[in-house]
């Protein structure tokens, strides 16, 4: 039997050959460009889907395909017109490509090549920005996302996910590569760079340090994150940059006006006299089965379970004296150390610490709904503010929902978010800590897992900013308008990332200076903070500072479009529309118009498969749901036809069956239960299940797909 290219461990052909990915970093935003290669090895014509991770707040902007000698641009359209035009060129034999978001939590793209014919190429490139985090060591962290985990489907919901279909081989065996080149830049000289992985030693291209060149010393596969932590020669200072905007726009409009983005970095008082260190402070660890993955994904990794209980622990140790606190661990079911918060004394904070260093990951699913809706019904006690802290890989499919319940509750707490591990989902790790006045922080490694729990616990201590304002003063003939709410909380050693809309010209335009003051109120005492910038727009056509504020503001529209405002829902769509920065409402669609004769044959899909989680259990997937293309030969929208269009699961993988064991079963039985609780929300971590065999050879989840796990070997 002759093989077609590089299989995977289904033996199907994988037309994705490799991802080159080039990053331009200006201070802390980056502008990201990714290409993927794609080759048809095939007697016939297939279509390739990649499900893949893109960070919750990147703004997604361009996307085109090189075909033949062809290249076209994609045009960004509402989602449901993009997926018809899609499915009529398949229909028509068309080349044709599409790239959406999956979903509204908006850290899961699919990116879609049909009718890609036999023995040809394909490059599909997308583009998008980012802010960069700032460490609590000064460096600006840049993640490339590879990790995507099957997301827990949570009893009740009936939401559509499509990480569960995407088919998964072992780590090490993806059958593309990753090819990553940097360029830095700042006028504060670039000191060094760190990775997780290796580097080519950083090349410097200019003499004062400010601007440098490195990359990946090797082609892996695409199976983890890449971590960078960049190191400015000196500490980062306030700033602002403006940027013209897009020629040809209509003035008045987002794109059309200039852009500025202020970075501010307020100076907060270590103390304020009469400050009381009291707070309730209520801990939610997750203790779901893939808890007990590894960080990275290696073997030799220590558990998300142990990383988060050292955090925890770390937490317990540095509470102050007078507070109130208890602590909450959730999976298929959860369970609280009292029932309601009891105060932090050396007897209660000894028992605590004992409790938690026994605690497993064995509570099944990932019901994280529940016990954030216990918590809001327990009563606050007066005079100790409410501070939330929650520990999760965040494999959850109902994001929307559970950022929604903490929302609802944010006028009363304020939430502190730690994702563990790879692939943590930051759509909700960023997403409760935005909707409820915190912060979130990201743990991948043990070395830097201190400084960030610690400091998230100052800013949790640090009473809440209040009054926040913005006071702008630019020449004459010059207006701002703040793009979205503005900053609504102020932590210690936090950027404040401002947007606004410049209308109007300068006069004269050559000198012009403005100004923005940041005032703010901490209990009794106010504080102001002023910034002076001149009103010279930085070089560039790609517009990333317009991209980022129209990426801030559809993070913030698109939350209240859940409430069913059709207002809301138009102004998403023409923010996303105007700017070309993809949202939950729409999709980037291309199609070769070139070609003289449709691409003939059979269409075969084929699914970019992902590597899949180490030690634990595996989801083997069903196929993608996807809305009802018209089949490429016809025949309308039948269910068949679209069976016929998007092929067949992939197989299980082969495991010996003595290493096979119900997940949750790993360490000890599974409460009964949590087993009655986990039967609603299946997926890789259903473990609740007790009969084995059914799992490894028949078992099926509700999308039709099979299950089974693997244990740690003895």
């Amino acid at each position: 039997m002759r093989s077609c290219g590089l299989l995977n461990s289904s033996n199907k052909p994988v037309p994705l050959r490799s991802g080159s990915v080039t990053v331009l970093i200006r201070g802390f935003v980056a502008d990201v460009g990714c290409e993927l290669l794609y080759r048809n090895e095939e007697p016939g014509p297939v279509e390739a889907v990649f499900v893949f991770p893109v960070d919750a707040e990147a703004a997604v902007y361009a996307f085109q395909a090189r075909l033949g000698g062809a290249r076209i641009q994609a045009q960004l359209r509402e989602k449901k017109q993009a997926q018809e035009l899609y499915g009529d060129a398949l229909a028509g034999g068309q080349s044709s490509f599409l790239l959406q978001q999956e979903g509204a939590g908006g850290d899961v793209f699919s990116c879609s090549l049909g009718n890609l014919p036999p023995g040809e190429e394909a490059a599909l490139t997308l583009r998008y920005v980012c802010e960069l985090p700032l460490e609590p060591d000064g460096a600006a962290r840049y993640m490339l996302p590879a990790v995507l985990r099957p997301r827990y489907t949570p009893h009740g919901w009936d939401g559509e996910d499509v990480t569960q279909g995407v088919p998964r081989v072992p780590q090490g065996e993806l059958p593309y590569t990753l090819n990553l080149s940097v360029t830095l830049q700042s006028p504060h000289g670039i000191d060094h760079v760190l990775s997780n992985c290796s580097l080519t030693p950083l090349s410097y291209t200019a003499g004062n340090r400010t601007t440098a060149q490195v990359s990946l010393a090797e082609a892996p596969p695409w199976d983890r994150d890449v971590e960078l932590l960049v190191y400015y020669t000196e500490p980062h200072k306030p700033s602002a940059v403006l940027e013209v905007g897009l020629p040809g726009a209509e003035p008045g409009s987002l794109m059309g006006d200039s852009v500025v983005m202020v970075t501010l970095l307020p100076s907060l008082p270590e103390a304020v006299p009469g400050q009381s260190a009291a707070g309730e402070f209520i801990f939610l660890l997750d203790r779901s089965g893939s808890m007990e993955c590894p960080m990275d994904g290696r073997d030799r990794s220590p558990q998300r379970i142990d990383s988060a209980k050292e955090t925890l622990v770390l937490l317990l140790k540095s509470l102050p004296l007078g507070c109130y606190f208890n602590i909450y661990g959730f999976g298929s079911r959860f369970e609280s150390f009292y029932p309601q918060s009891v105060g932090y004394t050396q007897q209660t904070m000894a028992e605590s610490l004992q409790r938690v260093q026994k605690l497993q990951a064995n509570l099944g699913g990932t019901e994280i709904l529940a016990p954030l809706q216990a918590i809001y019904r327990s009563p606050c006690r007066d005079g100790h503010p409410r501070q939330l802290f929650v520990f999760t890989d965040g494999d959850v499919g109902n994001t929307q929902n559970v950022i929604a319940e903490v929302q609802r509750h944010q006028g009363a707490h304020r939430c502190f978010s730690f994702g563990i591990g790879e692939g943590a989902s930051t759509a909700l790790v960023k997403g409760i800590a935005r909707a409820a006045g915190g912060s979130a922080e990201f743990i991948t490694g043990q070395d830097r897992m201190q400084p960030k729990a610690l400091q998230s616990l100052k800013r949790a201590l640090q009473p809440a900013v209040t009054g926040i304002s913005l006071n702008w003063d630019l020449p004459p003939g010059m207006e701002a308008a703040l793009l979205g709410r503005g900053p609504e909380v102020i932590f210690p050693g936090q950027r404040c990332l401002v947007y606004a809309q410049l209308r109007g010209q300068p006069q004269p335009p050559d000198t012009a200076v403005g100004s923005v003051t940041l005032q703010y109120r901490i209990q009794d005492q106010t504080y102001k903070e002023t910034l002076q910038f001149p009103l010279q727009p930085q070089d560039g056509d790609r517009l990333p500072v317009h991209r980022l504020a129209a990426k801030s503001l559809l993070l913030e529209l698109e939350g209240a479009v859940d409430t069913g405002s059709e207002r809301d829902r138009r102004r998403v769509l023409e923010t996303s529309l105007s700017s070309g920065v993809v949202c939950s409402l729409t999709a980037y669609v291309g199609m070769d118009t070139e070609r003289g004769q449709p691409v003939q044959g059979p269409l075969v899909r084929r699914d970019i498969p992902l590597a899949a989680p180490v030690l634990l259990s595996c989801l083997l997937p069903a196929p993608l749901r996807r809305p009802p293309y018209p089949h490429p030969q016809g025949g309308g929208t039948a269910a068949g036809a679209v069976r016929a269009s998007w092929g067949a699961a992939p197989r299980a993988w082969a495991i010996p069956p003595g290493r096979m064991r119900p997940l949750g079963q790993m360490n000890r039985q599974m409460d009964p239960e949590s087993e009655t609780q986990t039967d609603g929300g299946r997926d890789r971590e259903s473990g609740s299940r007790t009969q084995t065999e059914k799992l490894t050879h028949t078992g099926r989840d509700r999308r039709g797909g099979r299950i089974a796990v693997m244990s740690k070997p003895d």
